[in-house]
């Protein structure tokens, strides 16, 4: 279920997405990185939810803000359940900055999961398929690594958090020899990903305006 802050927004989102942000203002050294467990899944879905609340996403998917909360609570916790077994949802501070990554060939969630049907009105799961469907097209077919989610919360920013957990994906695809694929619908963070080394490779018009960018796989810093 492509999502991508990547995972990455305007306003408080761009504050909350630093993939690739000056010299932070604040001398802070970043605590371990962990990889999330079933424990850490209301953390997590909060500091999202919070994260992303003008992202241009996730505003399309629930507009409306009254239900924000509750839909995209429901959202991120069906993409945490899809990947929490698979070991690839890296945090650090238990959702103060985290990314959600899926390892190739690994899409579909696990049959004992609800479905994302089971928690969305019929309008917004409407547009959960069109906006998923429209990444899909555009997709490699040849294996890759997913960053699906990518956030740090407003009140952690100015760390380079969001890239200490981003590495942690790019280094598992490096160690597969694939390359790893993101998706934005934020212009703003066009450029900060590719000052991390991503580049632009397709742009979708409808049902917004979607880059998808790649990464081929490098050497570990």
């Amino acid at each position: 279920m492509p999502l991508s802050v990547e995972i990455t927004s305007l306003d408080r989102n761009r504050e909350a997405v630093r993939v690739c942000a000056a010299i932070p203002s604040r001398a802070v050294t970043a605590p371990e990185i962990t990889v999330a467990t079933p424990a850490d899944r209301e953390p997590i879905v909060g500091s999202l939810v919070d994260t992303f609340a003008n992202d241009p996403v996730l505003r399309y998917l629930f507009p409306d803000q009254a239900t924000y909360p509750r839909y995209a609570a429901a959202f991120f916790g069906y993409l945490f359940d899809k990947r929490v077994s698979k070991q690839t949802i890296w945090t650090i501070g238990r959702g103060a900055s985290v990314a959600l990554w899926n390892p190739p060939g690994t899409e579909e969630a696990s049959p004992e999961r609800r479905t994302l049907a089971d928690l969305l009105p019929a309008g917004a799961m409407a547009r959960v398929d069109a906006y998923d469907d429209a990444v899909h097209a555009v997709l490699p077919a040849a294996p890759f690594w997913y960053l699906g989610v990518l956030g740090t919360h407003p009140d952690s920013t100015g760390h380079r958090w969001g890239h200490a957990v981003m590495r942690a994906g790019l280094r598992r695809a490096a160690e597969d020899g694939v390359p790893a694929v993101l998706e934005t619908s934020n212009p703003g963070n066009v450029e900060m990903y590719r000052r991390a080394g991503w580049e632009v490779v397709r742009t979708v018009a409808a049902p917004l305006t979607i880059w998808v960018m790649r990464q081929s796989p490098r050497p570990a810093d």
